[in-house]
Formats: structure tokens, sequence, C-alpha cells
């Protein structure tokens, strides 16, 4: 664990990588204003989900992923995005749940060390990682998601924002 700590401190300090994720926040929240909001809920390419469902489970591993990491708490074990529960239907009530997510994000980071970063979890009880592979796939599920946005937003001829416009 103290190579995890000593290795996390030299590339990147926890404000620096929180900074970084809210980067990412920033532009995956932009995609979603930027669907109209009937193919937000609806528009698929090939069998992918609609948008709207693929960032309610970003919402869902940002929001209570790091609250589980911070806390131990994983609710029921079974996130929203998958059992279906919760799923709004505007877009407007999807934001709210997206600036929702955001502030658990900001509230419950505090509460997680960096000496922390290698301890083993179970996410959602059901995938076992440490606390810094755990961040390191919110992020990287969220770019995965966005991107599957970008292609559904140029097939509907829309430009979707730049992706390198990400404020850090």
């Amino acid at each position: 664990m103290e190579q995890v700590k000593q290795v996390t401190s030299a590339i990147m300090t926890p404000e620096t990588l929180l900074k970084h994720w809210q980067g990412h926040r920033g532009l995956t929240r932009r995609v979603i204003e930027t669907f109209p909001e009937n193919d937000l809920f609806t528009f698929s390419i090939g069998g992918m989900r609609p948008f709207a469902t693929q960032a309610m489970e970003i919402i869902t591993l940002t929001g209570a992923g790091v609250k589980g990491l911070a806390t131990g708490d994983w609710g029921n074990g079974q996130p929203a995005y998958i059992t279906g529960e919760g799923m709004p239907e505007t877009k407007e009530q999807l934001l709210k749940n997206w600036d929702e997510a955001t502030e658990m994000l900001e509230t419950y980071w505090e509460q997680i060390s960096a000496a922390d970063y290698g301890d083993k979890v179970k996410i959602f009880g059901q995938w076992d990682g440490t606390i810094l592979s755990a961040i390191q796939y919110f992020m990287d599920n969220e770019i995965h998601h966005r991107a599957q946005g970008y292609v559904y937003l140029r097939a509907l001829n829309i430009e979707p924002p730049a992706f390198w416009d990400r404020p850090m």
C-alpha cells in the first residue's frame, strides 16, 4: 500500500485527480445538454442503449460509487442503472441527477485518503478491486459512454462539444 501511495503522489495528488475527473464530468454534462430531449431517451444505434440510460450508469457509478469507496455503504448492491430504478423522464431531471452525483463526488472525495488507494474493495458488493482501480474504472466508464454519445450526436447530424475542451 505504501508503494501505491508514493507512486500516486508522484503522479497526481488526490486534488489533481479530482480536478481531472471534474473536467471529464463537465464535458459529459455538455454532451447531455447537446442532445435533443427525445433523442436523449430513445435514439440508439446497433443495439446500444439510449444515451440517457448510459448517463444514468455514469451518475450511479460516480455518486453511489464514490460514496461506497468513502463509507463502505454500497446500497443494496445493485446500481440503479442495472435495476432500472430512478430513470428520469426529462433532460432537466437527468441533469439534476448529474449535478447531485457531482455534489456527492465532491462531498465523499474528501473522505477518501490517498493512503488507502491500495485497499481492496468489493465495488457494489460484486466486483473486486482497489480504491484506486475503482476510481479509474468510474472515469474510464464515463469516457467510454461519452464516446458513444458522440457517435449518436454525429449520427443525428449534431456537432458534439470539442472533446479536448475540459477545463481543469
